[in-house]
């Protein structure tokens, strides 16, 4: 365990910032895998600039990497111009 009082401040800041990265990452992942599942092109587009709006967010945040964004980002737009 921690000796010193900085050292114990920065373990109840990380915890809370833990939990506030989760949340968003959490909520992230539920955008794209309602995006996925939706069958309706034009539904799937209208959710979309929402979804690359969070994850350009997010990554700017540190929160997924911006790599990561781009990857999601590119295989949504493929699988919404895959939709009939």
């Amino acid at each position: 365990m921690a000796n010193h009082k900085s050292s114990l401040k920065r373990i109840r800041q990380d915890k809370k910032k833990q939990l506030h990265n989760k949340y968003y990452a959490k909520t992230m992942r539920n955008a794209v895998r309602k995006l996925r599942a939706m069958t309706d092109k034009d539904e799937a587009a209208k959710l979309y600039p929402a979804v690359q709006k969070m994850l350009d967010k997010l990554a700017k945040n540190n929160i997924i990497h911006k790599n990561k964004a781009s990857n999601l980002k590119s295989s949504l737009s493929k699988h919404i111009n895959k939709l009939g």
